[in-house]
């Protein structure tokens, strides 16, 4: 067993008022931390990976490649399925912050360059 601790200091700001940090990753699944300043938004983007999460604060709106937008509030989970274009924006006053599982694992990700 490999056990991991978050460090929110060594947190990578992968744009404008979004951290991540990679927490974890195994044979089939990583686990991911995020946190969203309010008015930051994670840009439209694809990825091979299976995305689970759950929202721990704040509100968080996915805006999906049709149009659809769709709110996770603290206490939701989500899925994304693999090739799915997302983006998210937090429009709300508070810090979004939660964790993503994702499968097969990312332990690669681009906001890592």
């Amino acid at each position: 067993m490999e056990r991991e601790r978050h460090d929110p200091s060594a947190d990578t700001e992968a744009v404008h008022g979004v951290h991540l940090a990679q927490l974890a990753a195994g044979a089939e699944t990583s686990v991911q931390h995020f946190s969203i300043e309010p008015g930051a938004e994670v840009p439209a983007h694809s990825h091979r990976h299976e995305q689970a999460g759950y929202i721990t604060a704040g509100a968080l709106t996915f805006v999906l490649a049709d149009g659809e937008e769709v709110v996770c509030e603290a206490g939701d989970s989500y899925v994304l399925a693999g090739e799915e274009v997302h983006g998210a924006e937090n429009r709300g006053d508070e810090r979004v912050e939660g964790v993503d599982i994702f499968s097969p694992p990312r332990t690669d990700p681009d906001w890592q360059e």
